[in-house]
C-alpha cells in the first residue's frame, strides 16, 4: 500500500527497530512506547482490519504472540501483557494496516484502558436475545 507506514517499514523505506521476520509477519517496536518493550506484530499482507483478515493470515499472526511476548517478559521483567488491537477509526485504530499490540505491563497503575462495567443494563434475557442475533450472523 502506498501510503502505508507498516509497509514502509517492510518494505526498509523508513526505519523500524525489527524484533523478528517470516514469510508471514514482521514484529517490530511500536515508537509510541506506551511502556517499554511496546511492540507490533504486523501481518506482511496489507490488510485493513480485522474485516479483511482471512483465517489463515489471523493464525499467523496471533501464532508468534508467545513467542513475543515471552521474549518481552524476559528481557523487561514485566508481571502483566496488554493483547489489544484497534479496528476502525471509532475503536481508536490510527495505522489502517492490521495490527497487534504487545503492551508490557508492570504495575496495575499504569494501566491505561478502561472497561467498563454495563452489567446491571443486561438481565439474562437480554443476554439470551443478543447471543441469539450473533448466532445467527455466525451460522449466515
Amino acid at each position: 500500500m502506498e501510503n502505508c507506514i507498516f509497509c514502509k517499514i517492510m518494505a526498509r523505506e523508513i526505519p523500524g527497530h525489527v524484533l523478528y521476520e517470516d514469510e508471514h509477519v514482521l514484529v517490530f517496536l511500536d515508537i509510541s512506547q506506551t511502556t517499554k518493550g511496546h511492540t507490533l506484530i504486523v501481518p506482511k499482507a496489507h490488510r485493513t482490519d480485522v474485516f479483511e483478515m482471512a483465517p489463515e493470515e489471523m493464525a499467523q499472526v496471533f501464532s508468534i504472540a508467545p513467542k513475543i511476548a515471552t521474549a518481552l517478559q524476559k528481557t523487561f521483567n514485566c508481571t502483566g501483557m496488554n493483547i489489544v488491537n484497534n479496528n476502525g477509526s471509532s475503536a481508536g485504530q490510527t495505522v489502517f494496516h492490521y495490527h497487534v499490540h504487545l503492551i508490557p505491563r508492570y504495575n496495575r497503575d499504569e494501566f491505561g484502558i478502561r472497561f467498563i462495567n454495563n452489567m446491571e443494563d443486561y438481565d439474562s434475557s437480554d443476554l439470551a436475545a443478543l447471543k441469539e442475533n450473533i448466532v445467527q450472523n455466525l451460522e449466515a
